[in-house]
């Protein structure tokens, strides 16, 4: 009897020190629940004249800067120099119509012209319809990387059977890499998605296309 009534100041304390514990444990819990998980600096938006500046979270000026896909000068250069740059791949998938002696060439080629002469019409709607004209782009021809010479065309007209393939195939994986470079350094640059998403066709398209000329070569 006398161990019983011992026991229970004993259990009377470690009782109360667990609840405290508990209480102290759900305060933490709350506090955490109640405050919001930091999500980065937040950003301050200046108003427009007579209005007061705002201040936007980190995620909500994210948000503000995605939904704004004005072209800049990257995406209309680009599309002013891939018109280009296509329309020297379609010269040359003309040329191995005639003058390749591979039908695998020819079927390259000619997949090659199906899908960039669609490309041509559609950057050239998008220039239209941001009010711009596409004849800038041919002054930049001899900068745009892949581009095939002059004297190179020259070489490609004249060559038949063999000979075309191997040259073909040469122009035109160097063509294709600078195409994909193009793209790329308007993914980096430019601000307009579908321009972004012409330029991701491009990467994925023409890579693979690349694999298959160095595995014809």
């Amino acid at each position: 009897m006398l161990l019983r009534r011992g026991l229970r100041p004993v259990l009377a304390t470690v009782s109360l020190s667990a609840l405290a514990l508990l209480g102290l444990t759900g305060c933490d819990s709350d506090a955490q629940a109640k405050s919001p998980a930091s999500s980065g600096p937040s950003v301050l938006v200046p108003g427009l004249p007579g209005e007061a500046n705002r201040t936007l979270s980190a995620e909500d000026a994210a948000r503000q800067r995605a939904d704004d896909d004005t072209p800049n000068a990257a995406d209309v250069s680009y599309a002013r120099m891939m018109i280009v740059h296509h329309e020297q791949a379609l010269e040359m998938t003309e040329l191995a119509a005639r003058q390749a002696k591979s039908g695998d060439v020819r079927r390259l080629a000619a997949r090659i012209a199906a899908a960039q002469g669609p490309e041509i019409t559609t950057m050239r709607a998008w220039l239209k319809e941001y009010g711009k004209d596409e004849g800038a782009g041919g002054h930049l021809h001899g900068g745009m990387p892949g581009m095939a010479t002059e004297a190179q065309l020259s070489q490609l007209r004249a060559a038949r059977g063999a000979a075309f393939d191997a040259l073909f195939l040469t122009l035109m994986i160097t063509h294709h890499q600078g195409a994909i470079t193009m793209a790329t350094d308007v993914k980096a640059q430019g601000n307009n998605v579908r321009i972004e998403e012409m330029a991701d066709d491009v990467v994925a398209q023409q890579t693979s296309e690349i694999t298959r000329m160095r595995q014809m070569r």
